[in-house]
């Protein structure tokens, strides 16, 4: 019966959810990776599941008993003076199911203030915050639930606003096949006080689908995640590349064109991610996000741009993990995750 209830909801949710365009919605922070290891994997992994509290941000369904009194702290050194990050704590009740609490924030840092005119007049500081409060419980053996509601605030200078969100995720995990999926619907609200009064602007929501597929006789699995699948055009018109091939004509069949268009749409709502574990308490990552490259790549030098990378590894009663994710020649963003449980701290008797 409560399967049952799940798909209605979830069929309601996509009936009355609508598309967004990247640049078109307000509180894009809530889309930033916040924990290492997601960074590490692509930027996004929604059907990973592990004991690991970091990766109940991207699925509120991956939140288990088992992440009771855990503890997770990440610092993002981003772009310039942009810095943000994430902490959240697990407690599990066994009449009323797995709770967590958890702070997002972003410091964007200190701007010039200046009238139309030019003339300095001082300077402001801009800032977003967002408290989830995410709640689980399991179906069944194999299938878990979750949800998570946001409360926004988003403070720009002298302008303020505030919204609310909530995310509604299933992980389907079965440990024999090594074998998980997901479906996460993200950022379904809006704006409760817009920053102009009378100009409510749109969150970016969003539904994603995800896969994770572990080898039997080796320490690696891998992971494919599906986002922004409402909005199937992601491409976008780029001067400097039709200037550069505007001047060769082109040799491909319309056919072959019609192909590749078709190829490169999907593969812009693609990420890939893999993680090796050669030992219980260490694992390396890598990932690809073939959006973030083709949005952000310089035609004569592409470079590693879209790829991330990252680690992870226990060291006494802590876990800490790293990930550089590259999103342009002229720089890369890195994260930090700290997580412990804070069971391992009490004496045993």
């Amino acid at each position: 019966m409560k399967l049952k209830l799940l798909i209605i909801a979830f069929g309601l949710l996509v009936n009355f959810s609508f598309a967004q365009i990247g640049g078109s919605s307000t509180y894009e922070f809530l889309n930033l990776s916040t924990s290492a290891r997601t960074a590490s994997l692509g930027g996004n992994n929604i059907s990973l599941f592990d004991n690991d509290l970091n990766l109940v941000f991207s699925n509120p369904a991956a939140l288990s008993d088992s992440m009771t009194n855990h503890l997770v702290y990440n610092f993002v050194n981003y772009f310039s003076t942009i810095n943000y990050g994430y902490f959240s704590y697990a407690k599990t009740y066994k009449k009323y199911g797995n709770f967590a609490a958890g702070v997002h924030h972003v410091n964007y840092g200190e701007f010039t203030e200046a009238n139309e005119t030019g003339l300095i007049l001082g300077s402001f500081s801009a800032s977003e915050y967002s408290l989830n409060l995410t709640w689980s419980q399991k179906l069944t053996d194999k299938i878990s639930f979750g949800t998570s509601l946001k409360t926004i605030l988003s403070i720009l200078g002298e302008y303020n606003s505030n919204g609310i969100a909530v995310d509604a995720g299933v992980l389907y995990y079965n440990p024999d096949k090594l074998f998980s999926s997901a479906i996460v619907l993200k950022n379904f609200g809006g704006q409760i006080k817009p920053f102009i009064p009378g100009n409510r602007e749109p969150i970016p929501a969003d539904i994603q689908i995800g896969i994770t597929k572990g080898l039997k006789h080796a320490p690696l699995r891998f992971s494919l995640t599906a986002q922004n699948l409402l909005e199937y055009n992601m491409s976008f018109d780029n001067p400097n590349e039709k200037e550069e091939t505007s001047l060769e004509p082109s040799t491909e069949e319309p056919n072959n064109n019609l192909v590749a268009d078709i190829t490169d749409e999907v593969f812009r709502h693609i990420i890939i991610g893999a993680e090796i574990i050669p030992m219980k308490n260490f694992f390396l990552n890598v990932g690809y996000n073939y959006q973030r490259r083709q949005e952000l790549k310089i035609a004569t030098r592409t470079s590693i741009v879209g790829f991330s990378f990252g680690f992870g590894i226990k060291i006494s009663k802590f876990y800490f993990s790293y990930g550089r994710s590259t999103y342009h020649l002229a720089g890369a963003s890195n994260l930090f995750s700290i997580r412990t449980n804070l069971n391992d701290f009490y004496k045993k008797n």
